[in-house]
């Protein structure tokens, strides 16, 4: 669902194996295919966020950058 400017919400169901589907919407925004790796980053606070691979890069280096200030 578009909530605001190209910002987006789904919610999703965890199953007993702790398995979630990602919503096939958000599945094609994001170009995701079977077989495609995504990483998962979590904060205590903040919660947990889903990265596509070609974003991954760009997220890592902005988090280290900000974890050495």
């Amino acid at each position: 669902m578009n909530v605001y400017r190209g910002k987006y919400a789904w919610m999703v169901k965890i199953g007993e194996k702790g398995q979630f589907v990602i919503p096939k919407e958000a599945r094609e925004l994001f170009n995701l295919q079977p077989g495609d790796e995504i990483l998962v980053l979590g904060d205590e606070k903040k919660g947990l966020a889903v990265l596509p691979k070609d974003l991954q890069q760009d997220y890592i280096k902005r988090i280290f950058l900000d974890l050495e200030e």
